[in-house]
């Protein structure tokens, strides 16, 4: 940190390391008291770049904290019947504890459909409307992962929740709805969600203690639409391409950050902030769903 800044970076990659050597000390005294060692199956659909590279990432944290893993590739070209059939039968191998389908998926197969077909105490990416409603349960199951890592980051940076006013701008099923209902569920806090179709969005993030924004929208955000001293979690991720950038590209989040940073107390950056989070999420998770399954 230097002499003039005050904001706390909150720092996604240190957190996610943390975990995973937690994870790591748990898989090995399940080994030695002769306990089943988590395994994780992923489906990948086509030859998309970006899912390929998630998809290397998450092989790679299983090997890093001892999962078992096995990993199916499909072309872009199954039919939606043909893929049902696989994860019928990865929902039948009783020694697969969790499972995610990587997204997207060809526009021939319905995401809707694929989702549903996981089993629930299996879908360790919480997208099942079982996971999803148990949220607001008193026993919350398999929470989705990006969410809940979001929550974690608040949690080990003991950012207070509770009777909070939090503005999260994004309202899609995988990060601003189950988001706002931890908020409310666990965290006590008041939520206001925008979307889209919010008007005068800026009267409302500035009234933001804990802004979060997950749109795909870089640089939305600017430094006039938040208010001093506020938690500000950017979730955006997206690929911007360009010359300027060395590699010919940049990822680039939904904050402005070199303007909103001097503004808040806490502050993800992008990358290294919410991302590195959501695989961590997915093998606490994993974890979980071993544990309830197999004590």
């Amino acid at each position: 940190m230097t002499e003039t800044q005050t904001y706390t970076l909150i720092d996604g990659r240190k957190i996610s390391s943390e975990i995973k050597g937690e994870i790591l000390a748990k898989v090995a005294e399940r080994k030695s008291l002769g306990k089943k060692i988590p395994h994780l199956a992923i489906i990948l659909v086509g030859d998309d770049g970006a899912s390929q590279t998630y998809v290397d990432h998450k092989v790679k944290a299983c090997k890093e904290v001892g999962y078992h893993y096995t990993m199916m590739r499909f072309a872009d070209t199954i039919s939606e019947e043909k893929l049902m059939k696989h994860i019928d039968q990865v929902n039948k191998d009783e020694d697969v504890d969790g499972f995610i389908v990587q997204l997207p998926l060809p526009l021939h197969i319905s995401v809707e459909h694929i989702t549903e077909k996981i089993r629930s105490d299996k879908d360790v990416d919480g997208f099942t409307n079982h996971n999803f409603g148990s949220i607001i349960s008193r026993n919350p199951l398999i929470m989705p992962a990006t969410p809940f890592g979001v929550m974690e980051l608040l949690r080990r940076y003991s950012i207070e929740t509770e009777g909070k006013n939090c503005v999260i701008v994004g309202a899609s099923r995988l990060v601003g709805a189950p988001l706002s209902m931890m908020l409310v569920e666990q965290g006590h806090a008041t939520v206001t969600i925008c979307s889209k179709y919010t008007k005068n969005l800026s009267s409302i993030t500035r009234l933001a203690d804990i802004l979060v924004v997950a749109v795909g929208k870089p640089g939305l955000i600017s430094a006039d639409m938040v208010k001093e001293g506020a938690v500000v979690i950017d979730v955006g991720t997206t690929r911007v391409e360009g010359t300027q950038f060395k590699n010919g590209f940049a990822l680039k989040g939904d904050v402005d950050f070199k303007g909103v940073a001097p503004k808040t107390s806490f502050i993800t950056p992008v990358p290294g902030g919410v991302g590195p989070m959501t695989i961590a999420s997915l093998l606490l998770n994993t974890l979980r769903a071993t544990e309830n399954r197999n004590p």
